[in-house]
């Protein structure tokens, strides 16, 4: 063991999980490649868990941050900041949320906290609807809503959760549908499920593409017949985009817009690759609902100014390389190189994703059963090969999750792909 993971084991709580058996220190990063204290080069197909979004050392991203240190780093809430107004209106008119306000907060778990004290203010009531095998942060109430039990620590909770079918397409009971078939289902279940509430439920909260439940997604257009069910009981829709926002899913801007003839959500939340590894998360809502509360807030770190100029620089730089539609064209080679190197492998069960977000679901041979140990296997060939990758799937944790940077190359894509192929063989 490195003194320094002894020193991590002395100081640090045991849940905070480490990858791999020898932890890897990364001490600087380029492009779409990392390096560790060992000096050994790695592919990062995870970027900090879909947080490097654009690219490691982005000079537009570095340049913003260091000009705006030299000048102030911090101020509150409490002061006019040009920054954070400014990163504020393109979000507004990028949501597609009419009349929308944003809120900016340090991190995925606040900003869906902060959506959650939003829609029970507004409704006048703690019932809220969450998905299946979901996961939306670490934060007491993120905690009480969240569908994987691997992620779920604790039943106590102050909200009265209410889980729903759907997010998941290839397990359950309704895996054997055809979408129409499957959509129509779960419809059902929603609606028997709101004949059983007492009282008003304040919201409807999924994630366009579950992140952490292993890349799973329902077929387009769920969320639109769930919203029509919504909209007749004046139930809110949350759209957790934590992981699939500012174009990764290649085909659209934000995973909502897969379920676009229902409109945009009531309220949105962002977090992760807007600050490229900068702690910028935030709720964008229609105004109604945004302004319900009538207690005073503040946010002491929400939207600083450092992390508002390390938003805008590497939104302006996102938007300017369309690495959306970089996405799309590579993330679709990389989806089919992937089948192709798992194709006959009897311990993957199926590779999946859209755009930039791709899973592969590892099973026990011959079985639906998952495999944790496998994807551990997995996840150590790949590193010792020099790809880094991400794990994710029920409380099993047996999918692969691979999300590398926007602006990853077809070379990069092929690279990859050929390593996690050879470790999958390995195993």
């Amino acid at each position: 063991m490195s003194a320094l993971h002894s020193r991590h084991r002395a100081v640090l709580p045991d849940w905070l999980a480490l990858y791999y058996e020898r932890p890897v220190e990364i001490t600087h990063g380029e492009g779409r490649h990392v390096w560790d204290a060992e000096g050994r080069r790695y592919l990062d197909f995870f970027g900090g868990i879909l947080t490097t979004m654009t690219a490691h050392a982005l000079p537009e991203v570095t340049k913003a941050v260091s000009e705006q240190a030299g000048r102030v780093i911090h101020s509150s809430t409490l002061y006019l900041n040009r920054p954070m107004v400014e990163l504020a209106e393109r979000i507004a008119r990028l949501s597609g949320i009419p009349d929308a306000r944003v809120f900016f907060t340090t991190s995925g778990t606040e900003a869906n906290d902060t959506a959650l004290l939003l829609a029970t203010a507004y409704r006048r009531s703690n019932q809220i609807l969450a998905m299946r095998n979901s996961y939306h942060g670490r934060s007491f109430s993120a905690v009480g809503i969240t569908g994987n039990g691997g992620w779920s620590p604790t039943s106590l909770s102050p909200l009265q959760t209410l889980y729903v079918h759907g997010g998941v397409r290839t397990r359950g009971p309704y895996a054997h549908l055809g979408d129409g078939e499957f959509i129509a289902a779960c419809v059902a279940d929603l609606k028997d499920l709101l004949g059983q509430t007492r009282g008003g439920v304040a919201a409807l909260i999924a994630e366009p593409v579950q992140g952490v439940g292993g890349f799973t997604m329902p077929p387009d257009g769920l969320y639109a017949a769930f919203r029509e069910v919504l909209a007749a009981h004046g139930i809110l829709w949350i759209s957790d985009e934590v992981q699939t926002g500012w174009g990764r899913t290649g085909d659209h801007f934000w995973g909502w817009q897969a379920h676009a003839a229902a409109g945009p959500p009531d309220l949105m939340t962002f977090a992760k690759g807007i600050g490229n590894g900068m702690s910028v998360g935030g709720v964008v809502a229609r105004a109604e609902v945004m302004n319900c509360l009538d207690a005073n807030s503040i946010s002491t770190f929400g939207g600083s100014p450092v992390t508002m100029a390390a938003g805008l620089a590497n939104l302006s730089h996102l938007l300017e390389h369309d690495l959306q539609g970089n996405a799309r064209r590579v993330g679709g080679l990389l989806l089919e190189l992937l089948r192709a190197e798992a194709a006959g492998l009897p311990h993957v069960r199926e590779v999946r994703g859209r755009g930039l977000m791709i899973g592969v679901e590892l099973v026990r041979p011959g079985s639906e059963e998952a495999d944790p140990d496998a994807a551990n296997a997995v996840l150590e060939a790949a590193r010792a090969a020099g790809l880094l990758i991400g794990k994710g799937g029920g409380h099993d944790t047996s999918v692969l999750r691979l999300a590398p940077p926007l602006s990853l190359t077809v070379a990069e894509a092929e690279e990859g792909a050929a390593l996690l192929g050879r470790a999958l063989r390995a195993v």
